[in-house]
């Protein structure tokens, strides 16, 4: 009631004719606090967040962006007159009213600010090595459009920068997987160096020093996709054992020689060397922050090994991630650590893809593997940061509401950035000192957008990215061929995808000749069809509708080999029905691109959508089999077809199992080499599938 009380009679003085009060200059606000209502700490009022200066004015800056809990405050007192010079400015300005000042002011003063300690958590995920912007992602880039780049590095620890320096002295840097791997050629050729070089120097200053770096990486499966000895080198350092010729570049693009490996650490809690019984990296990181000792847990997905090649995992064991996670609670808590945060490389999907900013801070008919492992968390786990989906969400989800825990009506917060550095999302934790536990968790996930005057982008890892970039030019900007308009590679609502069919073609056309294979269908998994597939307009200056090598590498990075099979057209039907979440071990849906010798048509349970997994084909009974039609004439079950995909599928990737009993099979060219001789040899623009014309696949 006391402090109720001050405050109230500090406003009142500071509103009485004449009396001068501190006028707070309006500060530019290069990410402003997205929250709907004005928030002290955790106590959220009814007060709408409203630009600071009013709809007119340019600061960008909100309510909460000017009432700083971070601040340094002597006492109680000082804190509240903080608050008061604050509202004053409002209230001058015609923007808040008596109703909305004493709302605000109750929750200050229940605001202790010494008791509380204020934590920013900055959190993203598959960042893929996107070193540049990967292009546009409300709107297209293509000429006509509104669509603004995003991301880049540079503009991406721009971004942190402005996000940090709202909690200069209690921000960690956390990234959810997939940080590397998959990567376009200008991380790709050099083994993904450049990405860790990076991510070590976010924080790097005109002077060459570096304030900041990235805290920790969760390793995602795709960090796997070069083994594990290879992963180690990158938390560790040191030249690739194999080629020379692309690494260690040190010396020419101005970073120590040999390379220096990662300056924040891995984690790993449930990746074990089989060898060892130990994990891969470390399960866990305690860090203490604003005087709070957080605990960082670090999980992939326990499927990993089904959709990496078997060398990526060999001599690991992929274990359950709740079940990792909850194993070492105990251990935390003995340790002082009330805070915990898990760092996991698992998500799930909204069932609306977003369109507007708003949409991407939704958590809208949520779905996916994330939701079970979280009913399945230990309830002191505090905050979830998640990926591997490439969805954006910002949730609040229930957790331990499964067995032992059988807890009711408490939820955790759960996120996700969407993938290549497009988007951040900007965590703040109220920490109450005397339970050493969160009190409040806020998130808000913002868009890099590449046009926001008001972030610095970061000249020294642009320098840092131009270097590398002048060591893959020559290959990079390489004319392959030209298509007649673009072929994205995100997927319609029956799962197929332009750049993936056209990437079957060139697969069936490296291996139909009978001395490469004799194969009459062709095979692409979507998840190695990557963004942004083939665009028609320039990304450079080799002019529209041409592709460049640069540009195919981006769509197919992996290097992934191709495998021509004997399959009979009864195991032809069991892989097309492994395509949808249910079938067999599928735990997604993920439709296989075909070549355009392969039709077929499929009828899922009512209420199917592509990018969920509630609705379940486990009866492995959705496709018509009279419907399944190779160069149009009907499959026979008994007679043989020989087969094309990718070495990945071939070994039973992405869960296609059934390939696993293909036979006779015929080792052939590495995938980016067939699509290149595919795009040289078609004699002018290959032109974009007609779903309507020819859809090979159809939904009934």
């Amino acid at each position: 009631m006391m402090k109720l009380t001050l405050i109230a009679s500090l406003l009142g003085l500071a509103l009485s004719a004449g009396c001068a009060h501190a006028v707070i200059a309006v500060p530019v606000c290069a990410v402003p606090n997205g929250q709907a209502v004005v928030t002290i700490g955790h106590l959220p009022t009814g007060v709408p967040n409203l630009d600071a200066d009013g709809a007119a004015g340019t600061s960008k800056c909100t309510i909460n962006d000017l009432i700083k809990e971070e601040g340094s405050y002597a006492s109680q007192t000082a804190w509240l007159a903080h608050v008061n010079d604050v509202l004053t400015n409002q209230v001058s300005a015609g923007l808040l009213n008596s109703a909305q000042v004493a709302e605000i002011q109750a929750a200050a003063a229940a605001y202790d600010i010494k008791r509380y300690a204020r934590v920013k958590i900055i959190g993203f995920n598959d960042f893929h090595g996107n070193l540049r912007s990967p292009g546009c992602l409300i709107n297209s880039c293509t000429a006509g459009t509104p669509g603004v780049p995003v991301g880049g590095i540079d503009y991406f620890a721009g971004y942190i920068a402005a996000m940090r320096a709202k909690n200069l002295a209690n921000t960690v840097i956390l990234s959810a997987g997939d940080l590397i791997g998959a990567s376009p050629l200008v991380s790709a050729l050099f083994h993904d160096e450049g990405t860790i070089e990076a991510m070590n120097r976010l924080g790097l200053q005109n002077d060459g020093s570096i304030a900041f770096r990235l805290d920790y990486d969760a390793v995602g499966n795709h960090e796997f996709d070069e083994g594990k000895e290879e992963l180690k080198r990158m938390q560790n350092g040191g030249c690739h054992p194999t080629d020379a010729l692309h690494t260690c570049q040190g010396d020419v693009v101005g970073t120590p020689n040999p390379f220096e490996g990662a300056k924040f650490k891995f984690l790993s809690a449930n990746v074990v060397e089989t060898d060892t019984g130990k994990t891969l990296f470390p399960a866990y990181q305690i860090k203490i922050v604003n005087g709070v000792r957080i605990a960082f847990i670090g999980l992939v997905l326990e499927g990993t090994p089904t959709i990496v090649t078997p060398t990526g995992v060999a001599g690991l064991e992929f274990k359950d991630e709740a079940d990792s996670t909850n194993a070492l609670i105990r251990q935390l808590r003995n340790s002082g650590v009330e805070t915990i945060v898990v760092s996991i490389h698992e998500g799930g999907f909204q069932s609306v893809t977003p369109s507007t900013v708003a949409g991407y801070n939704n958590c809208t008919g949520f779905s996916g593997p994330i939701q079970d492992i979280v009913a399945r968390l230990d309830p002191a786990v505090n905050l979830v940061v998640s990926g591997h989906t490439h969805a954006v969400y910002n949730c609040d989800l229930p957790i331990g509401t499964a067995a032992p825990f059988n807890t009711v009506g408490k939820t955790v917060k759960v996120t996700s950035t969407n993938a290549f550095g497009r988007v951040l999302t900007e965590i703040d934790l109220t920490i109450d000192r005397t339970t050493r536990k969160p009190v409040g968790v806020s998130a808000w996930n913002t868009i890099t957008f590449r046009n926001n005057a008001d972030i610095v982008a970061n000249a020294g890892l642009n320098n840092l990215i131009a270097n590398y970039e002048n060591l893959t030019t020559p290959l990079a900007n390489r004319v392959i061929g030209s298509i007649a308009g673009d072929l994205p590679n995100s997927a319609d609502s029956v799962g197929r995808q332009k750049a993936g069919f056209v990437i079957a073609d060139s697969q069936l056309a490296a291996t139909a000749p009978a001395q490469f294979g004799g194969a009459v269908v062709a095979f692409m998994n979507p998840g190695g069809v990557r963004n942004p597939g083939f665009i028609y307009a320039q990304s450079g200056t080799e002019g529209d509708g041409n592709v460049t090598y640069g540009e195919a590498f981006t769509v197919q990075p992996f290097g992934n080999s191709l495998v021509t099979m004997t399959l009979t057209g009864a195991q032809l039907k069991n892989v097309l029905e492994q395509q949808f979440t249910g079938c067999g071990t599928q735990n997604a849906n993920r439709l296989m691109q075909p070549s355009s010798s392969l039709t077929y048509e499929f009828t899922p349970v009512s209420g199917w959508v592509y990018t969920s997994t509630a609705v379940k084909n486990t009866g492995c009974n959705w496709v018509n089999t009279a419907s399944i039609k190779i160069n149009n004439v009907p499959i026979d079950l008994a007679t043989s077809y020989r087969i094309t995909m990718n070495n990945f599928m071939a070994d039973g990737g992405d869960n296609y199992i059934e390939f696993k009993k293909g036979t006779n099979r015929l080792g052939g060219a590495v995938d980016i080499d067939a699509l290149e001789a595919y795009f040289k040899a078609y004699g002018g623009p290959v032109p974009v599938p007609d779903y309507t014309a020819q859809p090979r696949v159809t939904r009934n």
